[in-house]
């Protein structure tokens, strides 16, 4: 069972045609099966996350032959089966061994082939891999990370045009402000309630500790710039963004941290971009 504390299904119903979903329970992820039975039809969210995946679609080739996606924190694999299902080749990774059962039998119930490869691990994992991704989802992870920020450098990394990212957020204005320099004198600017923020989490928020940080949507836009992406539009709350021309100075500072960490990293163009 997973160790995280989330929103998820738990039926109070025992049915024996849904013997083998309960016995891979909790479930977080609603997947609609091929035979018509969901994973989770009474989930607390409602039909979560197909309603988000809906709205996503319009925005994402309904032909993904030939592209290469990477989602990273998966759970059960709900956007990982969809876009492997419009012909994409995707690698899903999670930390959570629980999650990755379930999307492998979900995989299975699907009957993807060798369309979807699924990987245990986490964001702070692919610092290194000199690989590169035409789409990558980082959903739901974000607000999960005792360095958000590192964490997002390394997702943006990976992309080499698209970079789907959600994050639990705080209200506030969803106006962009001037965040050019305030001067020293100027700082009472960072209280206004359009300034990017970060709301640090010492405890635990809704009974998960693993949710250290929460950004205002002014920051989650600011930082998607400082990575090197541009918001083209966002759905429901995701954040469709597209690498830019900065996306190359952002990957050499990251590059810099890493080399400082863990030793020289390979920044060439033929290393992030081997396939």
């Amino acid at each position: 069972m997973s160790s995280l504390k989330t929103l998820q299904s738990h039926p109070l119903r025992h049915d024996a045609s849904m013997e083998d979903i309960h016995a891979l329970g909790p479930w977080f992820h609603n997947l609609h099966l091929p035979d018509g039975r969901q994973t989770a039809p009474d989930h607390p969210l409602g039909d979560y996350p197909a309603y988000k995946c809906a709205a996503l679609a319009p925005h994402l080739p309904s032909n993904l032959a030939d592209k290469r996606v990477l989602d990273i924190g998966c759970n059960a694999g709900y956007f990982a089966i969809e876009l492997a299902r419009r012909g994409a080749h995707v690698t899903a990774i999670d930390h959570d061994a629980h999650y990755l059962r379930q999307a492998a039998w979900a995989a299975e119930q699907f009957d993807l082939g060798d369309r979807l490869v699924l990987k245990e691990g986490d964001v702070y994992g692919l610092a290194g891999s000199g690989d590169a991704y035409d789409i990558v989802l980082f959903l739901g992870v974000f607000y999960h990370l005792r360095y958000p920020l590192l964490g997002l450098d390394l997702a943006a990394s990976m992309s080499s045009g698209l970079l789907l990212f959600q994050s639990l957020a705080t209200g506030g204005s969803a106006d962009d402000l001037d965040t050019s320099d305030p001067g020293y004198l100027g700082r009472d600017r960072l209280r206004e309630d359009a300034w990017p923020k970060l709301a640090f989490i010492e405890h635990e928020l809704a009974g998960d500790p693993t949710n250290w940080w929460l950004p205002n949507p002014p920051a989650l836009r600011a930082m998607v710039r400082s990575a090197g992406f541009a918001v083209d539009t966002v759905v429901d709350d995701i954040h469709i963004c597209r690498r830019t021309s900065a996306a190359t100075s952002a990957e050499q500072r990251l590059h810099a941290v890493l080399g400082s960490l863990c030793g020289p990293q390979d920044t060439s163009e033929e290393a992030r971009h081997v396939r």
